[in-house]
């Protein structure tokens, strides 16, 4: 194989997590009474980690403390709710596993909080991950390639041995800040014009395609 490890993105990559994202901050933005954010808005809203997303859920000019009350009943309330439509990309399970008989080296690298990071890859892909991690191990979020390194030294492998995969602009600065190639891939939550417009160099609309770019 090309590569010896392959470090995924999880939300948009691996995993349409979408609606279940939808309904949780709907379930929050409704106890409060706020008005309730359609599943395009959320896509739009999703790749900075659950802060971010929550802050952009809430209507302009809500105060921090009512960002960060509604983000701490969020968390838990999704880390309950996360596997209820959530399922795998078509084609992405039988691609993890040639991979993985291959002897290819697979991470998780999201900005979800990292128990839910972890209990989806288990969920989802079981043994076929060798490392999962998501915020909340005292490294800075992506873009930053702080989780990038961290997880490649936990591989055992350099940025010359690995590529990243990705679906948003999010991912495209991670890739570039980690001294990693990108592969980007078009089904998840941006697309393919707004992964060219992030600087995205390699498009790929289907999980086949990715693996005859590591072969």
């Amino acid at each position: 194989m090309k590569y010896k490890a392959i470090l995924f993105d999880l939300d948009g990559t691996l995993l349409n997590t979408l609606d279940d994202l939808t309904d949780a901050t709907n379930a929050i933005l409704g106890r409060h009474g706020y008005p309730l954010r359609s599943r395009e808005e959320i896509r739009s809203f999703v790749g900075n980690g659950a802060a971010k997303q929550m802050a952009r859920a809430l209507p302009a000019g809500t105060d921090d403390v009512m960002v960060q009350q509604c983000l701490a009943e969020y968390k838990p309330y999704y880390q309950a709710h996360s596997c209820i439509k959530t399922k795998p990309y078509d084609g992405i399970m039988a691609m993890l596993e040639e991979l993985k008989a291959a002897g290819v080296k697979l991470a998780v690298v999201s900005n979800k909080p990292d128990a839910t990071t972890k209990d989806l890859s288990r969920r989802h892909f079981g043994e076929l991950m060798t490392i999962s991690l998501g915020d909340g191990m005292g490294l800075a979020k992506k873009p930053a390639p702080d989780m990038v390194h961290y997880a490649m030294k936990e591989l055992g492998v350099t940025a010359a041995e690995a590529v990243y995969v990705g679906d948003s602009e999010v991912d495209v600065a991670t890739a570039q800040n980690a001294g990693l190639p990108l592969i980007a891939v078009s089904w998840g939550f941006r697309g393919r014009e707004a992964l060219l417009k992030a600087g995205a160099h390699t498009v790929i609309d289907t999980a086949e395609a990715l693996l005859e770019l590591t072969r």
